[in-house]
């Protein structure tokens, strides 16, 4: 039976690169791993194993680290705008180009003296950004993960399904935890549009998410990622659909009777497995939704 070929893309993937800006005595960093994938006129290098349209993933690795150099790293978006454009741009047999970046935060150690060159990693979320380029429209999706986020109250769960499998007890007061995965889709797709600033939407994005998650009273994980998402939409008009995948870190109250004492929401064993996944997209109304659902292919 005949076959032909299906959807295929390649590059060079998880390429480390830190870039020290030095401003006299103080230095800024920036610390990302960058994901390079090119598809388009590929159909020959598969059939037959002709390299003629294949740019060398080596070249693309060597690339970020020139890029780097040459232009700098304002944000991980646009650094990966000029990566795409690039590519798309320099080589005919390209059509399409994908740039997946984790960026890594440092924080300034102060110290006494001059100086400002001593970083502390930050211990919290993992900045992402995809940007995707086909030679006409953009699509940048931004977003982070490994965000860890807890309430030790104002959270409930009851009146939920009950069947002769249902041994949970209802919860008036209970911890609720999670370790925030998060998208975002801009709703800039061409070089007319005015560019966003990619660092304030970031910051200001997840500020927003912590301040929904802190200020929701919680009848349900669902409820407190809808309000999440809702009050990115509501506050940032560059994002028009914002897709989370939230575990719910379980914390049971431990029975404290068997010692004599009472347990007064005080003391919680915390199971990392299994687990409860909530996952949702939340969208502007009137847009489709684009991120893909299964974000650990994203």
């Amino acid at each position: 039976m005949p076959t032909i070929l299906g959807q295929n893309q390649y590059g060079k993937a998880e390429n480390r690169v830190v870039r020290i800006t030095r401003d006299g005595t103080t230095h800024h960093i920036k610390d990302l791993n960058v994901s390079v994938a090119l598809s388009g006129d590929m159909d020959e290098v598969h059939y037959s194993g002709s390299n003629a349209n294949v740019l060398p993933t080596d070249t693309t690795k060597n690339t970020v680290y020139a890029f780097a150099k040459e232009h700098g790293i304002e944000s991980a978006e646009q650094f990966g705008i000029h990566l795409a454009r690039h590519f798309v741009t320099s080589q005919e047999t390209v059509h399409r180009a994908r740039i997946r970046i984790e960026e890594y935060a440092w924080e300034r150690i102060e110290a006494a003296g001059e100086g400002g060159h001593s970083f502390v990693r930050k211990g919290q979320e993992t900045r992402l950004a995809q940007i995707t380029f086909d030679g006409e429209k953009w699509e940048v999706v931004s977003g982070l993960k490994d965000l860890t986020v807890l309430n030790s109250t104002d959270s409930e769960f009851w009146g939920y399904v009950k069947d002769r499998y249902t041994t949970l007890k209802e919860a008036y007061d209970r911890i609720l935890a999670t370790s925030v995965s998060g998208r975002w889709r801009f709703n800039w797709t061409d070089d007319e549009q005015e560019t966003p600033d990619w660092e304030t939407s970031y910051e200001e994005t997840r500020r927003h998410m912590l301040q929904a998650f802190a200020e929701t009273y919680s009848l349900s994980l669902q409820q407190t990622m809808y309000q999440m998402g809702t009050r990115i939409i509501d506050h940032r008009g560059e994002i028009d659909e914002v897709r989370f995948s939230l575990p719910n870190s379980h914390h049971f109250l431990v029975d404290m009777e068997p010692f004599g004492l009472k347990n007064d929401n005080e003391v919680y064993f915390a199971a990392d497995r299994p687990y409860g996944l909530i996952e949702a997209t939340v969208l502007r109304d009137g847009c489709e939704a684009r991120i893909p659902v299964d974000l650990t292919n994203l």
